[in-house]
């Protein structure tokens, strides 16, 4: 299984999550961003080569929200 990929498109492909992503919402080197969207939370990390991390998601109850700059 592939856990890093070159484009967040990609990431997020893998674990089918592209449509919950906010469109123009783009992440800097060493950024981490979480959101909830449609009763599922999900958090991508980038890292410091461009890479971005298999995105992590499970379900919530939590309302919808804007896009949370966690590091």
């Amino acid at each position: 299984m592939q856990n890093y990929f070159p484009t967040l498109s990609e990431a997020l492909e893998s674990e089918g999550l592209n449509a919950l992503w906010p469109l123009g919402c783009n992440l800097s080197y060493g950024q981490t961003i979480g959101l909830a969207a449609n009763g599922v939370w999900l958090s991508v990390y980038r890292d410091n080569t461009g890479r971005y991390e298999r995105p992590i998601h499970y379900a919530t109850l939590m309302a919808d929200t804007c896009p949370i700059h966690l590091s």
